[in-house]
């Protein structure tokens, strides 16, 4: 299958270690489970290089393994330029790396920027909270949201490309 057949999704927030790659396991699997692997491509970056190289959060991981998701294969990168020519959709966490991408993103390529939630129906948050800081709970409710938008996301890839 040649490179342009492929729909390519990628997730950013800052670190890269909490909600982007927790964005890019869940829909790894929706993607998986709807028999589009072969269609559908994913990976996830952050707007800063705090962790470039790093798994997923430990208490990242915990949740999606709770939930049958394995995310031990993931790991931080920073953004590159290439990737906004790479990528089809480009899904911030939030306003503020929404910002820093827009920043850094050439002008012909800023309609593949989006915020994730967006595509989360029936929720009134329009971003995803950091849970770095918080406590455990703060990791389900990023899952819950994530899972939401996820699913909304495949939909609408699945209209728009005609898979």
């Amino acid at each position: 299958m040649a490179d342009q057949d492929l729909v390519k999704v990628l997730f950013v927030c800052m670190g890269n270690i909490c909600r982007s790659p927790t964005a890019e396991g869940v829909f790894r699997q929706r993607v998986r489970d709807a028999g589009l692997d072969h269609r559908i491509e994913t990976d996830s970056a952050g707007t800063h290089s705090y962790h470039i190289g790093k798994a997923p959060d430990p208490r990242s991981q915990e949740e999606a393994r709770s939930r049958g998701i394995d995310l031990s294969d993931i790991r931080s990168r920073r953004i590159a330029a290439s990737d906004f020519g790479y990528f089809d959709w480009v899904l911030a966490m939030d306003r503020d790396n929404l910002e820093i991408l827009m920043a850094e993103c050439p002008g012909a390529e800023q309609s593949k920027l989006h915020l994730f939630l967006g595509f989360a129906r029936g929720r009134p948050e329009q971003e995803v909270p950091d849970p770095y800081y918080g406590g455990e709970r703060g990791f389900v409710q990023v899952f819950d949201l994530i899972s939401d938008a996820a699913d909304g996301l495949l939909e609408t890839i699945r209209r728009q490309h005609r898979l």
